[in-house]
């Protein structure tokens, strides 16, 4: 029983720690992320997206690079510019981008994984969106994308926003309350996702032993990096399933991400792990939802196969280039989370940003009004779901730090 205490206490300082760690970048990247979605209107990528198939993607993609890294936004906006007459491919683009090529993202992982695998996620996603488009110029889904189009005039919801100028608009205070608004409604996005997704990372970190890492993924925990193809492909295709079965959004994950590694896991493998935010079951229901079902198994073969294809690019391509960390990079635990070192002063710094952005949106402007992005439709259970896990996630982090502090 004692032991059992000790190591709860340890997984429950690992999650804090974990998100201690991570807490400055999450609120510049939200901060980033408000400030685009306010100053840059859907209406003005809903304009530019409508041209060439070429500009299409370069610009889908651009769009998506400065969006919301949320998938349910991500989605939503998807089908608002499909619907406004972007090609298929060039809302495929804008969908990858900004689940996979956003600002933020790269910051989380940074702060996990390292350098080597920031590039690996910014050049796989445009792996992932060039693939995608060579497998639609062969495949030529027409009918498919004639029935979504079909589907979706069914749809009569409006997403659009005047267009304004943004350099007259980002010296307005009336602006930055909005920016406020925005990134209030980010973190309610995320914020259950976050908690249970840190709060897995240290139970795992703390309870689960590298066997199960060594039967799931073959040939990993052994400390090396030289894997057959056929194990790197395993890696790859048990990647996605592990996301599978953890799906708690793309930021989340990342904490998980650095746990496989730490545990032995290929490149490839931790890779594939990364991509998979849009090859789950809620995501597939939703464009069902959007497109149809056979349009949403398109998408998510589409999405599986340029997953595989670009992991296993990445894997040989680090390789070659002896680029592919050590594994033994990643400190999952027993580290010092909370020491006066840059993380700390940047947290404060970010923290009274985020206070001084309250006072600003829900004090002193409070007659400024934000008008919702429109959202894609969640799964109320699996909501309630999430929402009853997460407060299950603070009751087991405070009986943690109890345990740690107060009884051993």
């Amino acid at each position: 029983m004692n032991e059992f205490l000790k190591t709860w206490s340890e997984a429950a300082y690992t999650s804090i720690g974990f998100f201690w760690m991570a807490l400055w970048a999450f609120i510049l990247g939200y901060i980033l992320s408000s400030m685009i979605q306010i100053f840059v209107t859907q209406e003005r990528m809903q304009k530019t997206m409508g041209g060439s198939e070429g500009k299409g993607v370069l610009l889908g993609t651009f769009f998506g690079f400065i969006s919301s890294s949320c998938s349910f936004s991500a989605l939503a906006s998807t089908k608002s510019i499909f619907k406004k007459g972007a090609s298929f491919i060039s809302s495929i683009a804008f969908l990858l981008a900004s689940t996979n090529l956003v600002i933020e993202l790269g910051i989380i992982i940074s702060i996990f994984l390292g350098w080597q695998f920031v590039v690996g996620e910014y050049i796989g996603g445009i792996l992932l969106i060039l693939i995608c488009w060579v497998l639609i110029k062969i495949l030529q889904p027409k009918k498919l994308v004639e029935n979504a189009r079909e589907n979706l005039e069914k749809d009569n919801g409006n997403n659009s926003s005047s267009s304004k100028n943004w350099k007259r608009e980002i010296v307005k205070e009336q602006s930055w309350a909005k920016v406020a608004k925005k990134y209030k409604m980010e973190w309610q996005m995320v914020w259950k996702d976050v908690t249970v997704g840190f709060t897995i990372a240290g139970i795992v970190a703390s309870f689960i032993p590298d066997s199960f890492f060594q039967t799931l993924f073959i040939n990993s925990g052994q400390g090396t990096t030289d894997f057959t193809f056929w194990e790197i492909l395993q890696h790859v295709v048990i990647g996605p399933i592990a996301a599978f079965l953890t799906f708690i959004g793309s930021m989340g994950n990342i904490p998980l991400a650095a746990l496989l590694f730490g545990k032995g896991v290929s490149f490839a493998g931790v890779m594939a792990f990364i991509f998979s935010d849009l090859v789950v079951f809620p995501v597939l229901r939703i464009n069902a939802k959007y497109y149809g079902w056979k349009m949403s198994l398109f998408i998510l073969f589409l999405l599986f196969t340029a997953l595989i294809g670009t992991s296993l690019i990445l894997h040989y391509s680090f390789d070659l280039l002896s680029l592919i960390p050590d594994p033994s990079q990643v400190k999952i635990k027993d580290s010092e989370y909370f020491k006066l070192d840059y993380t700390f002063y940047l947290n404060i710094t970010f923290l009274l940003i985020t206070s001084y952005l309250i006072y600003l949106g829900f004090f002193k402007r409070k007659d400024v009004e934000h008008e919702m992005n429109e959202m894609a439709p969640k799964s109320k259970l699996l909501e309630r779901v999430m929402k009853y896990a997460a407060f299950i996630c603070y009751f087991w982090l405070l009986g943690g730090l109890i345990i740690k502090y107060l009884i051993i």
